[in-house]
């Protein structure tokens, strides 16, 4: 692989990684929020970008974009992730137009908030089958690329909040602690093939659906009191470090949680 230059793209605050250049990603939930920053990120250094999402019009405003940016269209297809046997066949898509899948980043998810006591087993099954278990088969789906090609790398997002024991969504949390432990898990069973695998663990970003959603004064207020660094973490802020994840920059790095929420204790 080439080495890395850490200067940054013109126009941009990103560092630049050329060993990501021609790259096929595959990215889960890539068409808004967080995911819609890794698509950009990873299409500006010049990496080959496949993403499945739901919502369809907005991931195709998203593609446009992008293709406006760079002059490279990402692949959107869409899907739900529930669905193993679907999410399988849009990764096969991906690896017959783009070519084989050397970065994986797990990112969809759904922070839905809901109550120990009303919770359903079907809502229990699907908070889970959301937010964990397409995170195992999508490795699955990739890994004899990775071994092929001698390298790859698997980023899946957590959250900060297992790590605080946050209230108001014990399914979510539960998903986001089981992450970490198979993050180590598949880092220690791929690893003979060169492939890492690591957790990338955010903080309260402030994407459009938590500003929708959860975001007020007082709650904003009492997590920046709770960081060192008294800013919100943005999409930029998680796409960057997956950049560097993703690269060989981070070569030795694996069954690693990176996390990047500010300093929230």
């Amino acid at each position: 692989m080439q080495g890395n230059d850490f200067g940054t793209l013109p126009g941009e605050l990103a560092p630049r990684f050329p060993d990501l250049k021609g790259q096929t990603v595959f990215i889960t939930g890539g068409g808004s929020g967080i995911g819609a920053e890794f698509t950009r990120a990873f299409t500006r250094q010049g990496a080959q970008v496949g993403f499945v999402s739901l919502r369809q019009e907005i991931a195709e405003r998203l593609c446009d974009d992008v293709e406006r940016q760079t002059q490279f269209r990402p692949c959107y297809i869409r899907c739900d992730i529930r669905d193993i046997d679907a999410l399988q066949e849009a990764i096969e898509k991906v690896r017959t137009a783009l070519g084989p899948i050397s970065i994986l980043v797990n990112n969809a998810a759904r922070d839905t908030r809901h109550k120990l006591e009303s919770m359903t087993v079907d809502e229990w099954d699907n908070s889970l089958n959301t937010n964990l278990r397409p995170y195992f088969f999508t490795t699955q789906a990739v890994q004899h690329d990775m071994t092929a090609l001698g390298h790859g790398s698997v980023i899946n997002l957590g959250s900060n909040s297992a790590n605080l024991g946050l209230s108001g969504y014990p399914a979510y949390v539960a998903s986001k602690a089981a992450i970490v432990g198979m993050t180590k898990a598949l880092a220690r069973e791929l690893g003979t093939s060169n492939i890492r695998v690591n957790a990338l663990i955010s903080g309260w970003v402030l994407t459009e659906r938590q500003k929708e959603l959860w975001v007020t004064e007082e709650a904003l207020a009492e997590c920046l009191r709770q960081q060192c660094l008294k800013t919100t973490v943005t999409e930029k802020n998680i796409a960057h470090t997956a950049l560097f994840l993703a690269s060989n920059a981070s070569a030795m790095i694996t069954g690693q949680s990176i996390i990047v929420d500010g300093g929230r204790v």
